[in-house]
């Protein structure tokens, strides 16, 4: 069953979201201000809408009483921001997810109503400085708060052993959940295969953990 999703605000973040879930085969009503930008993504979404986003009236209108989730992507509009999500929020939305650009902004937003606080230019800071700090780790996924995931290669010693020899829980505070295989799909690792250089891995840990997993 197809999830209803809307989107408010289309900036370089709102609109890539409506994009990415066209593709993914969401239903998605996108709207904003700017006629611009509502015109931009019309082709991606089942409904754009142009409104004010921070009037009661507009916000009322939009029917988000029908949605499954609603992202307020503003970000940079305080009052617009709250009073997105108050609205979706009285109107019993089940899922509400805010951009954020500020902690202030974040704690202000959980008050009113956000499930989730969004920061795409704090993840993408943080996801690249954990990838150029390592030699061995190719990417990372953050899960939540505290807990995320990373591709990685196997630090130095542990190559040539098996995942029971290295015993990666109770040693790093890490699970391995899937390796790559040759051609290039994650499958379930066997605990007992030596790991080898190239290995690709799936691992998930606790932020404060990642030191654990660098060469």
């Amino acid at each position: 069953m197809k999830k209803s999703i809307a989107v408010l605000g289309l900036g370089k973040y709102g609109t890539s979201l409506v994009r990415s879930l066209d593709e993914l085969g969401a239903d998605v009503l996108a709207v904003d201000r700017d006629e611009e930008a509502v015109k931009k993504v019309a082709d991606y979404c089942t409904e754009a809408v142009c409104a004010d986003l921070a009037d009661e009236k507009s916000l009322q209108s939009l029917g988000l009483k029908d949605m499954d989730i609603v992202v307020v992507a503003i970000g940079d509009n305080l009052e617009a921001s709250i009073f997105s999500v108050a609205a979706a929020k009285e109107q019993g939305v089940p899922l509400i997810l805010a951009k954020s650009s500020s902690e202030r902004m974040s704690s202000i937003l959980r008050k009113v109503g956000a499930d989730r606080v969004i920061m795409p230019e704090e993840y993408a800071g943080k996801r690249s400085a954990t990838i150029l700090a390592s030699d061995n780790v190719l990417d990372y996924f953050q899960v939540d708060e505290s807990l995320c995931m990373i591709e990685m290669l196997p630090l130095s010693d542990w190559v040539g052993k098996s995942l029971i020899e290295l015993n990666l829980r109770n040693s790093h505070q890490v699970n391995v959940v899937a390796r790559k295989n040759e051609n290039n799909k994650w499958i379930m690792t066997d605990p007992e295969q030596p790991l080898q250089e190239n290995t690709k891995l799936l691992v998930v840990l606790e932020q404060k953990n990642l030191g654990r997993i660098r060469n």
